[in-house]
């Protein structure tokens, strides 16, 4: 009994250090761990929340814009018999929402930072499905007048706010909720889940107008499509409910200390200016490219080779679906040979061959298939780690503000902008310059990437 009691508190004392290098361990390699000690939150279920979200506000945002056509002449009147003229000021409303996102970058990157992501995507999402709830509730012009348009203006400016937070809050989460060597693949589900949104939005257009006629999706049709959306603003938002705060601090049960950890509104922007230059010049060739081969490609090739319209649509989506599935593909790649090799693979690979992959369209199938999916590949090295490597550039603190207000200025310079730059050089005759631009602005980002430390091994800061 003597000896029984003197080995057992030795046990108990080898099996406590054990323990605490165990813990340590853990400390130092597992960064899923929840804050405040918590169980570690279902990895699959922080990836649902993001991704599912995300995919729910790009369907409301790209619904907009594939909807146009068909509500334009019901919400803006005709000028001296133009038709062109309503459909001209709803694409003028579209664009006034993407200006808008800069502003939803900084005040919901901030909302991220100082209550919480999980506060941050639970305002986003109901910030789009109102904003899509209230496009479907539009008047028309013929029977309130200017309210018609007004409505829908603040409707889009509503949608901004919501998609430029978006961005900042869901990148953070996503990355700060990947486990250990993830960190590339749970980043490349930003663009899979923003594609999906995406082909949701134009296979739901298509449907409509499939099932209805001309006459009924002008009177009524393109609302069914933005009540959807807002139905489905719900299901993101409680697929989102489950999810775990992944920002330490929000979870810190002193009020006191809460409040005093609360970065301002502009801290990021004043603390860390080289990080925010740095995220613009990360950004700028990559959403040129993105915009120019999702969104803009199958105009090119309709204005500068007479490619037919039903085959643009088509061969867009097919190279979307390809986009789609490449993603987790570089993301896994990025996790193990850094996300360095990656982005100036894409931006080396945009700077040398945008010029000569853009000449090879012509109004063959197969050649704007071709040409669509190898820009795809090279797009990739960006849109599969760009949250991550955004993410880790800032530390925890001023993170999703850090992201959100630079790159939503940079995408609305220079990616959404890309289509009217195009037109415009089409226009004044220069259309053989557009593939220039794009090819300069790629150049700069892979002189920027030069100068960025691999931070694929690096602890992430929580």
């Amino acid at each position: 009994m003597i000896t029984c009691r003197l080995i057992l508190p030795q046990q108990q004392a080898e099996e406590k250090n054990r323990e605490r290098r165990t813990m340590s361990n853990a400390g130092h390699i597992a960064e899923d761990r929840a804050p405040g000690g918590a169980r570690p939150p279902s990895q699959l279920r922080q990836l649902a929340a993001a991704s599912i979200g995300n995919a729910v506000e790009w369907y409301d945002w790209y619904a907009y814009s594939f909807l146009a056509v068909y509500f334009a002449g019901q919400v803006f009147p005709e000028g001296a018999g133009n038709s062109l003229v309503p459909l001209l000021s709803t694409f003028a409303v579209f664009a006034v929402g993407f200006f808008m996102r800069p502003v939803g970058g900084l005040l919901m990157g901030a909302i991220a930072d100082r209550r919480g992501r999980r506060t941050a995507l639970t305002l986003t999402i109901l910030l789009m499905g109102g904003g899509s709830l209230l496009v479907a509730l539009t008047p028309t012009y013929a029977t309130t007048g200017l309210l018609a348009p007004l409505v829908l203006v603040i409707a889009r400016l509503v949608q901004g706010l919501s998609v430029g937070g978006e961005f900042a809050a869901s990148t953070t989460f996503l990355v700060e909720s990947a486990g250990p060597g993830r960190r590339g693949l749970f980043s490349s589900f930003q663009y899979v889940s923003t594609t999906a949104g995406q082909l949701l939005a134009s296979g739901t257009a298509a449907l409509l107008a499939a099932l209805l006629t001309e006459q009924q999706m002008g009177q009524w049709g393109w609302r069914v499509a933005f009540l959807f959306g807002a139905l489905l603003s719900l299901l993101g938002l409680w697929i989102r409910r489950g999810a775990q705060e992944t920002l330490h601090s929000a979870e810190t049960p002193d009020a006191k200390q809460q409040a005093a950890d609360r970065p301002g509104l502009f801290e990021a922007l004043r603390r860390h200016p080289r990080q925010s230059l740095l995220i613009c010049g990360i950004t700028a060739g990559g959403t040129i490219a993105y915009y120019t081969w999702t969104t803009y490609l199958p105009t090119y090739a309709q204005v500068n080779a007479g490619f037919d319209k039903g085959d643009s649509l088509t061969v867009g989506t097919l190279s979307l679906v390809f986009f789609a599935l490449l993603q987790p593909l570089g993301g896994m790649l990025s996790d193990r040979i850094g996300r360095k090799p990656l982005l100036l693979g894409f931006s080396l690979g945009f700077a040398v061959l945008a010029v000569p992959l853009l000449h090879l369209v012509t109004d063959a199938f197969v050649s704007l298939l071709l040409v669509q999916c190898a820009g795809m590949v090279l797009l990739t090295g960006y849109t599969s780690v760009a949250a991550a490597v955004n993410a880790e550039v800032f530390p925890a603190r001023v993170r999703a503000a850090g992201i959100g207000f630079p790159y939503s200025l940079t995408v609305a310079l220079f990616g959404g902008t890309a289509p009217y730059v195009g037109t415009w050089f089409k226009q004044a005759g220069h259309a053989g310059l557009f593939p220039w631009y794009v090819a300069a602005l790629c150049l700069v980002s892979f002189f920027v990437y030069l100068t960025l430390p691999e931070t694929a091994r690096q602890k992430l800061d929580k």
